[in-house]
């Protein structure tokens, strides 16, 4: 069993490939580069540095979002274009569920948090059960952190820890101590998302036979991007178009 994995939600861009549940590579870049100037160039390295033929890979998996709208749609393109090329299934991997993953096992709550500004967050909740398999606890959702909060009441019992991870955490971690009790916030190895972490879970979704077909694949947003929340208000930036005109206009002489 051999997986690429892409990570593109955030802006942190990764790549990385599992052969046998052993990740052989993983190539992490959290700088201010688009990345559709980085991942193609993440996934040329690790795939030479592993030696890796892409026609033997039994799928590739992509961090299928909540996150950037932008890093998702880029993700989503380069995954689909290098599975229709190589005729591989495509392999659908919660980017909420991977940065859980990246931070366990631990004993408490995993709380991941995506900045969605306007003090929103993507979020989700998982714990580990006994045998440290990852439980998914509260499914993901675009909250106010004051929803998290009151969602963190009633899940969490009194004396359970809550551990904070992502973008979200850096944001809002502040007002989360001071008002959720057993508050702990990640480190910043695992407080970005992982292309290892989808890896893993990818492998394991194969092995399930959650593998899909290329085409059928489209990133979770959880909400409409500001373009569309504009529209729909009625709010029209210079150069957009009205509902009623035309994509393509007469150029007047």
């Amino acid at each position: 069993m051999q997986i690429l994995a892409i990570e593109s939600s955030s802006l942190t861009a990764g790549a990385a490939i599992i052969k046998d549940d052993v990740v052989l590579a993983e190539y992490s870049v959290s700088f201010k580069k688009t990345h559709s100037q980085t991942l193609l160039p993440m996934i040329d390295e690790v795939v030479k540095m592993t030696e890796t033929n892409l026609k033997e890979l039994d799928a590739i998996a992509i961090s299928a979002g909540p996150g950037s709208f932008t890093g998702l749609r880029i993700g989503s393109a380069t995954a689909k274009g290098l599975c229709l090329a190589l005729d591989k299934p495509l392999v659908e991997v919660s980017t909420l569920e991977a940065m859980a993953f990246g931070c366990g096992p631990y004993n408490g709550l995993i709380c991941p948090m995506i900045d969605a500004r306007r003090r929103q967050v993507y979020t989700a909740l998982y714990r580990f059960d006994e045998e440290l398999n990852m439980v998914c606890v509260m499914e993901p959702k675009l909250l106010l952190v004051e929803e998290l909060a009151q969602n963190l009441k009633e899940l969490k019992s009194d004396d359970e820890n809550v551990l904070f991870t992502g973008d979200g955490m850096h944001v809002h971690g502040a007002w989360l101590k001071e008002n959720v009790s057993k508050s702990k916030m990640a480190p910043a190895v695992c407080s970005t998302p992982r292309a290892a972490a989808v890896a893993e879970l990818g492998a394991k979704k194969w092995r399930e036979g959650k593998a899909i077909n290329a085409d059928d694949h489209r990133p979770i947003y959880l909400k409409k991007s500001q373009a569309e929340q504009e529209r729909e208000a009625g709010i029209y930036t210079k150069g957009s178009l009205r509902p009623g005109e035309s994509g393509t206009q007469a150029k007047i002489c």
